[in-house]
């Protein structure tokens, strides 16, 4: 009598496979520490220096500063056009938590307009109706990798007959993305960026970028992540201390250089997703509004909110990796509760909260396990 086959265990689909992605970058990287032990200089090094000049040049920016997170590029920026307190910033409460966190941090308001639901990104019209005398700038996010309408909304920071409003762009999830043919972070005055490793740029640790149009702006950004020193010694103002160091400039050198095939392995990712899930009538797909080009840092469904509880229920059965990002819009996160913002006032974040659920997405994502993803969706949602 013949033994029964075991039955074959199914691998699980990560959410993001950084492993793989040490397989892909680890040798040149470790090779990289080793030299950068053997020279003795780990900080404010040549390769920081490099990578600046580097991701600049992809961008199209008149000059970067790299920095030890996204958030301070934010804030920093935010310092740079002198936003503190008494001002005002208009942007969006469908984020993660450190853009407004940054205008906090500078001494200003957030004040909340509301998202546009196709795209996730701030409304401008809701932006416009926002401003008021004591409005100092605008934040835009490009969320998921999808650019916001930057046309609309330089219009209204540039607007005939209004003061001149700053627009600090957050790209922390939208590194490539492009809107009217120009890479997102540099319609503004200044752009910030995150290397965590989850983004479509990501290092091995926290690190994070700020592009300026204006080199003055990059200069004082300069100054002010070194503590406000302008000399040895002497501070001309209160600053922090924020620098990407060497070791993470070195592996986000090599990246760099691949960065436009992860985009169109990402690209290639959700198109796959777009063919199997497409026609279901509970699902709204991801979408790259005409005039942009969306990078997918996340790959963002909408479904019922009945379904999404049953939903990740199936994903975690099955081994699959998910998000939902995020369970809360930034209105209603107790630390901001003093801007005494009362649920309902911004619907369409809100209604987000209640309905969106990320897939897995990174460059080496197997066809067959997009596929597995889209059997469990089908398998919930019609």
């Amino acid at each position: 009598m013949s033994a029964r086959p075991m039955p074959q265990k199914t691998e699980p689909v990560p959410f993001l496979d950084a492993a793989a992605d040490f397989r892909r970058y680890g040798k040149a990287w470790l090779a990289a520490l080793r030299e950068i032990g053997g020279s003795g200089c780990f900080i404010l090094g040549p390769r920081v220096a490099r990578f600046e000049k580097e991701a600049a040049r992809f961008l199209r920016a008149k000059s970067a500063l790299a920095l030890a997170s996204g958030t301070d590029a934010l804030v920093l920026a935010l310092r740079a056009a002198n936003i503190g307190a008494g001002d005002e910033v208009v942007t969006t409460p469908w984020s993660f938590f450190a853009s407004a966190g940054a205008i906090c941090r500078v001494g200003a308001t957030p004040v909340f307009a509301d998202i546009e639901p196709d795209y996730f990104t701030l409304n401008p019209e809701a932006a416009a109706a926002a401003v008021t005398r004591r409005t100092r700038a605008l934040l835009p996010v490009h969320l998921y990798g999808c650019p916001a309408d930057m046309t609309a909304l330089m219009k209204i920071a540039r607007g005939a007959g209004a003061r001149r409003l700053a627009v600090v762009e957050d790209a922390a999830q939208a590194f490539g993305a492009s809107w009217a043919g120009q890479y997102a972070s540099t319609h503004g005055d200044a752009g910030a960026f995150s290397f965590y490793p989850t983004k479509v740029l990501g290092g091995y640790g926290d690190g994070g970028l700020m592009v300026a149009r204006r080199p003055a702006w990059t200069r004082r950004a300069r100054r002010l992540a070194q503590s406000g020193q302008d000399a040895p010694f002497r501070h001309r103002e209160i600053g922090v201390n924020s620098r990407l160091d060497e070791v993470q400039a070195a592996l986000l050198l090599a990246k760099l250089a691949d960065v436009k095939k992860a985009i169109r392995q990402r690209r290639r990712v959700a198109r796959l997703y777009a063919q199997g899930l497409g026609g279901l009538s509970d699902v709204a797909l991801p979408r790259a509004r005409k005039g942009g080009e969306h990078v997918f840092c996340l790959y963002t469904l909408r479904v019922p909110p009945r379904a999404r509880p049953r939903l990740a229920r199936v994903f975690r059965e099955r081994g699959i990796g998910f998000g939902i990002y995020y369970p809360r819009p930034l209105h209603l996160q107790p630390a901001l509760s003093f801007l005494n913002i009362a649920r309902g006032a911004l619907p369409e974040a809100e209604r987000a909260a209640r309905e969106v659920i990320s897939l897995p997405i990174f460059p080496g994502l197997a066809a067959r396990d997009v596929e597995r993803v889209c059997d469990a969706v089908r398998a919930v949602v019609r």
